[in-house]
């Protein structure tokens, strides 16, 4: 038997929820054994720029901070709910890989 794993990745928490929680129902319904959603560390992505760009002014900064989050979840597939998983609608946020393995 066949297993895939899922790792997806996203900025915005609720949507990696939403795309595990239709992966495991899935998983569930078709009776495949699974592990996870797992989260993995999120990742920090700081910014420090300057306001001023021309050295004028005060010295005052603005700080940005991306987080990316990701999940895996492990599934223990047959052909029928990797066809099923396929068909689970992903927003624009979230990035999915499926990797498969014997």
């Amino acid at each position: 038997m066949e297993k895939a794993r899922i790792i997806l990745i996203g900025r915005d928490i609720q949507q990696l929820g939403d795309v595990s929680d239709q992966i495991v129902g899935v998983a569930k319904k078709t009776g495949a054994k699974y592990a996870g959603p797992i989260p993995l560390p999120t990742r920090n992505m700081k910014i420090t720029t300057r306001k001023s760009p021309d050295g004028e002014g005060t010295e005052t900064w603005e700080r940005w901070e991306m987080r990316i989050h990701k999940r895996v979840v492990d599934i223990d597939a047959d052909e029928r709910s990797l066809r099923q998983i396929m068909r689970i609608n992903v927003p624009d946020g979230v990035h999915i890989e499926i990797e498969l393995t014997r």
